[in-house]
């Protein structure tokens, strides 16, 4: 199983969560403690950078959601990163593309971290 989770601080309340490989029932596991290790430090923004995925299933679509309920009562904000278009296709599915703002690019991303204009539920 190939799978790999790497976490970088960008600001004083801004993180990066990078995952590679496949992220499904077995490895969301990791991810989630990631995500609330990251939000227990005082993450706001959080980027999950999905560009070295290959593959998501629903556990991980559940991860993510969790983690906009956890960041949103105290302003921050998930964003994500994806050029897949076979990932990007299941926000879109599911209509969880109107909840995080995705970007192509990680430096796009980054460049409109904590800005107001990202996707709203």
């Amino acid at each position: 199983m190939n799978f790999d989770i790497n976490t970088e601080k960008l600001g004083d309340d801004a993180y990066v969560i990078s995952l590679s490989g496949e992220v499904d029932l077995y490895t969301a596991p990791e991810f989630k403690q990631q995500l609330l290790e990251v939000v227990g430090q005082g993450g706001k923004s959080v980027l999950v950078d999905l560009t070295n995925t290959t593959f998501i299933d629903s556990t991980t679509l559940g991860v993510l959601v969790g983690g906009v309920k956890r960041l949103r009562p105290n302003g921050g904000q998930l964003t994500l990163v994806c050029n897949d278009r076979n990932i990007t296709k299941i926000f879109e599915i599911t209509g969880l593309d109107k909840v995080f703002p995705i970007y192509e690019t990680r430096a796009e991303a980054v460049a409109n971290l904590g800005s107001p204009d990202g996707a709203q539920a």
